[in-house]
């Protein structure tokens, strides 16, 4: 990713069709885009039924197909040498399918327990969403696969389902305790918008966001920090958070109001659990705050709610890495109106909200102060708003 350079969708979709037709000697029926996400704010708060306002990426994962006789599925991915080929056996196992393909299974595991006849197929991946970097790479390739075997199979597949058709393939298949956010947003999202999720009931709004009218851009900065103990440290917060919520007597946490949160946390036991509760419920509280100002037409003013989401997550969730904190100091000290680390943490990538002049020399900042710190030099993307899951032409 570089400052200003736009991803290049029609070249990963002639990617997807070079590897379909060189791994299978035919022509696709068709290519499916699905987007990488960002989260503007709104972090774990999903899994407790909570609010969350992510945006769509340039970025995509293209998916060539075409039909394939009988139950079975062939998939080929620019980034590994072999092919994974499985049955409707192996489809209907969790786990069976490891690796990158265990996705692909995943989803044809969750439409067919959802009683679809899903139909056999051949399929070639290409991504330009990079791999660990917190942009939602597991989700990008479900939907894309999961609405390519929607057209190719004729499904009847409402667009409001198929987020948890997509999330429970994560979950059930791979094992990934992912909440309903990345699925949401890489197949809901429109271009100039930001998505405001009611993670609880699945409604949706369509908030504007309009940065060039704004003057301003957001820089996509990936630390390039390796993910350290992510899977292990993602499910214990997740799993604090839940015993919280049978400590209050709510159903979730997300029932827990603001002006009543000092009365919430003098009833739980330790300081952490405190800790872990008060980032949830201030993280949603800064959620409607922030979409209050888009509607309004305000964006420059939600910076420092980005800023105060970003010390919520590193002292209260503690799911932040040097990396990361040196990449949002080095952000805002070079004029960034706000700057807070997007995804699960313990690695991954922040998001600074600019001047659309300034967006080169804050990313030049951030690149300074990792040469400073030896760390690894960062990757960069300004990002405008981009649509969600679609066919291509």
């Amino acid at each position: 990713m570089t400052p200003g350079r736009p991803a290049a969708a029609p070249d990963v979709a002639d990617r997807a069709t070079a590897g379909f037709s060189q791994g299978y000697d035919a022509q696709p029926a068709g290519r499916w885009a699905a987007p990488g996400r960002v989260n503007l704010i709104g972090e774990h708060t999903d899994y407790n039924d909570g609010f969350v306002l992510p945006f769509a990426l340039p970025l995509r994962t293209v998916v060539a197909a075409g039909p394939q006789p009988g139950e079975r599925w062939t998939v080929r991915s620019e980034i590994a040498d072999r092919p994974v080929d499985f049955g409707a056996a192996e489809a209907d196992s969790p786990g069976r399918v490891t690796g990158w393909g265990g996705y692909v299974a995943g989803v044809v595991w969750a439409l067919r327990e959802a009683g679809y006849a899903v139909p056999g197929a051949r399929l070639a991946i290409a991504s330009d969403v990079p791999l660990g970097s917190g942009l939602s790479s597991s989700a990008a390739l479900e939907a894309a696969v999961l609405t390519a075997l929607a057209d190719l199979g004729g499904l009847d597949l409402p667009a409001a389902h198929r987020p948890r058709l997509a999330q429970r393939a994560e979950n059930g298949y791979v094992g990934a305790p992912t909440g309903i956010m990345d699925q949401s947003a890489v197949l809901r999202c429109r271009a100039g918008h930001a998505l405001f999720l009611d993670c609880r009931d699945e409604s949706v709004e369509h908030i504007p966001f309009d940065l060039d009218a704004a003057g301003l851009a957001i820089l996509v900065i990936d630390s390039r920090a390796p993910h350290r103990h992510a899977d292990g440290e993602y499910a214990s917060r997740r799993a604090a958070c839940e015993r919280a919520a049978d400590l209050l007597g709510v159903p979730a946490l997300r029932d827990v109001p603001v002006a009543d949160l000092d009365a919430a946390l003098d009833r739980l036991p330790d300081d952490e659990t405190r800790r872990r509760v008060r980032h949830v419920v201030t993280e949603n509280q800064r959620v409607r705050d922030t979409v209050e100002l888009l509607r309004a037409g305000r964006v420059p003013e939600i910076g420092p709610l980005l800023t105060a989401s970003h010390a919520s997550m590193r002292d209260d969730f503690e799911i932040t890495v040097p990396e990361i904190d040196t990449a949002v100091e080095a952000a805002l000290a070079a004029g960034a109106l706000g700057a807070r680390m997007t995804g699960g943490g313990f690695g991954g990538c922040i998001l600074a909200l600019v001047g659309a002049d300034r967006s080169d020399a804050v990313a030049t900042a951030v690149r300074a102060a990792y040469a400073e710190r030896g760390f690894t030099a960062p990757t960069t993307l300004t990002a405008l708003p981009a649509p969600g899951t679609t066919r291509l032409p």
